[in-house]
């Protein structure tokens, strides 16, 4: 169901759960979630905002729109979030709603997940864009990925007890570790592997597959359909495409350093006039 936008906020004051029952609030706290056409905090946009701004009394206030990010959303983008350019079509863009957003967050302590290493850094980000000035670093930031990486175990011995339901006997003796994993792989398969019971239904997870990265050793990624540097004197500032335009010594420099064969290989066909093709970007659904 296609969302409604509403750049108002809603109002509610509706009876809380148990959980936000017990938490107490001596001043107002908005948590917020953003979805983005990827990881680089430096350039990607925005595609869609959340927010809930609670209030000590209880009350409670809602902003959720789909912004227009001025790009092509990814495909990887699309196929985590479910959100594709027909969705943000006819969305506003974000120097449309900062004002509304960030009189939303005014005087407000903060909270999310992977808030302070990402949400908040990119939004900083977009309101400097739009002359907005927006420093989080002064707020009271309520990191809920910080509070479980610290209280709870991301070892094997939760992965054994998450999939398969035991406790894992004998941890970090060898043999016990190692038929660990493999009761943990069988028991994945098992999950998601969609009617597939075997273990190459596993080569679908691949995370390096799932990246804007190009090459194995990060050293090039797309953004908006152009190859970027991540290293050097044009680090995440300029394509790869133009520096072959206006600085081609620089490339011919780098051919001759110490760089993977794989790296060096994109280099010397761009500055031949190729470049690799973009990711495909999956087709809108039909409406």
């Amino acid at each position: 169901m296609e969302k409604q936008l509403s750049l108002d906020f809603q109002a509610r004051t509706d009876d809380q759960n148990d959980t936000e029952k017990k938490m107490k609030l001596t001043k107002a706290l908005v948590v917020l979630d953003l979805e983005t056409t990827g990881v680089w905090i430096e350039k990607d946009k925005i595609i869609e905002i959340a927010m809930i701004r609670s209030f000590p009394d209880g009350t409670k206030t809602t902003y959720e729109t789909y912004v227009n990010p001025g790009m092509p959303i990814p495909p990887e983008v699309t196929e985590v979030t479910g959100i594709n350019d027909t969705h943000v079509k006819d969305a506003p863009k974000f120097r449309d709603i900062a004002p509304q957003v960030f009189r939303f967050l005014e005087d407000a302590d903060l909270g999310g997940f992977n808030v302070e290493r990402f949400d908040l850094p990119l939004l900083e980000r977009e309101f400097t864009e739009c002359g907005i000035k927006f420093d989080w670093t002064k707020r009271n930031i309520y990191d809920a990925q910080k509070v479980y990486h610290l209280h709870e175990r991301r070892d094997l011995s939760a992965a054994y007890a998450f999939y398969c339901h035991q406790e894992l006997k004998d941890a970090h003796s060898a043999l016990a570790d190692t038929q660990a994993t493999l009761d943990v792989l069988s028991a994945q398969v098992q999950k998601y592997g969609n009617g597939n019971d075997t273990i190459e239904a596993l080569k679908d997870f691949d995370y390096r597959k799932r990246t804007e990265f190009f090459d194995t050793d990060r050293k090039l990624r797309w953004w908006n359909g152009e190859l970027y540097m991540m290293f050097g004197k044009y680090a995440r500032r300029v394509s790869l495409q133009e520096i072959t335009k206006t600085d081609r010594p620089y490339l011919e420099w780098i051919l001759k350093q110490d760089f993977s064969d794989e790296v060096k290989d994109i280099i010397e066909q761009a500055l031949e006039g190729h470049f690799p093709q973009p990711p495909k970007r999956p087709e809108a659904p039909a409406t």
